[in-house]
């Protein structure tokens, strides 16, 4: 409740300390508009984030189905996701229906990426977030069909993604999953062929590419994962430790090729 009024009571009390009584009301008269826009935002906000959870599972739910039928292991990657983003009682309830709303043939697809993309102010690293999103969901089962592809293809289309890009948001997924499945080398220890091949592509860089270029794809990776920054890109606070997850694979990746290269 305080916070509702604490620009009214402090525009009095530096209205009444500068100009007394006739300052104190014009000090209150200011609070108060600072109060009306400080809750106006405060509800964009929630209904911002609450259009991206709804949007992140509605379309998971619509990839899911592309191939026809929703895999055991796609289903238990969404209670994963929402797990991980300590989803409970109402919050669940509407990403679960979400989910479910997303695999119905009538789903309009089109204008919720519209309207997620409106709401995130097109910014590249939420866009980006969320595709990633959706090909953990493609690539649950360990292979991507056809008809996968062909909706993702549609959605980064919505999103702004050239098919340039969509194919290196592959290789990440892909290497995410093997990395997920196959589990990580230490730093100490010396990366297997395939975990360096992996560590690569999350970087989005040549395997024969020098080490000055690897380490700026390695910063530029981390630039766009940065959870920080996503946050203050609008990503909701229960995305955190996904985003998170994202960064730590990415210095992970770093970690092998460095062991691997003897960077210094």
């Amino acid at each position: 409740m305080l916070a509702h009024i604490k620009g009214k009571l402090i525009g009095l009390a530096f209205g009444f300390l500068i100009g007394g009584f006739a300052g104190a009301l014009v000090g209150l008269w200011l609070g108060h508009i600072i109060d009306k826009k400080l809750a106006n935002a405060w509800v964009f906000n929630k209904s911002a984030q609450a259009e991206f959870l709804y949007a992140t599972f509605a379309t998971m739910g619509h990839v899911a189905k592309a191939s026809g039928q929703v895999s055991r292991e796609e289903i238990m990657l969404a209670e994963r996701l929402m797990d991980q983003m300590r989803l409970q009682g109402q919050l669940r309830a509407e990403a679960q229906n979400a989910f479910r709303e997303g695999k119905r043939p009538d789903f309009p697809l089109a204008e919720t990426l519209r309207r997620f993309r409106a709401r995130v102010k097109d910014s590249r690293n939420l866009l980006r977030f969320f595709m990633e999103v959706q090909l953990q969901v493609a690539f649950a089962d360990g292979e991507l069909h056809p008809d996968e592809q062909r909706i993702l293809l549609t959605i980064a289309g919505e999103l702004g993604f050239s098919g340039h890009e969509l194919q290196q948001l592959f290789a990440f997924a892909q290497a995410q999953w093997h990395g997920t499945h196959q589990g990580h080398a230490g730093a100490k220890q010396a990366p297997s062929a395939d975990r360096l091949q992996d560590a690569y592509r999350i970087l989005e860089v040549a395997e024969d590419a020098d080490d000055t270029t690897v380490k700026r794809a390695y910063r530029r990776q981390m630039s766009k994962h940065h959870p920080d920054k996503l946050m203050a890109q609008g990503l909701p606070k229960e995305m955190m430790d996904m985003a998170q997850q994202k960064a730590q694979d990415i210095q992970l990746a770093w970690e092998a090729i460095k062991t691997h290269r003897n960077i210094r």
